[in-house]
């Protein structure tokens, strides 16, 4: 096992992690960055008011791309696989 493969390893799963998480913490960081503007001009200082939202906010998220998110899980462990059948050769 060469170190260009293993380099290309590691950066197919990092990239792979990015992808699929990056939709459900872009809005969490978007619904938590309105909901404290909206705190901080209200002056309601309630800790449990951005729980909600985000919970909401993430479970839709979760729902209209899991599918794509096990797409792109599957098809990464189908090339770790690759790579694990061409390292035995």
């Amino acid at each position: 096992m060469s170190e260009n493969l293993v380099i290309g390893i590691i950066k197919d799963a990092i990239q792979t992690g990015i992808m699929v998480s990056a939709p459900i913490l872009l809005v969490s960081i978007i619904i938590g960055l309105a909901i404290s503007i909206f705190q901080a001009t209200t002056q309601i200082q309630e800790q449990t008011l951005t729980f909600v939202p985000k919970l909401i906010a993430i479970a839709i998220v979760g729902l209209i791309t899991g599918s794509w998110m096990l797409h792109q899980l599957i098809a990464f462990t189908e090339r770790i696989f690759t790579y694990i059948s061409h390292i035995t050769q």
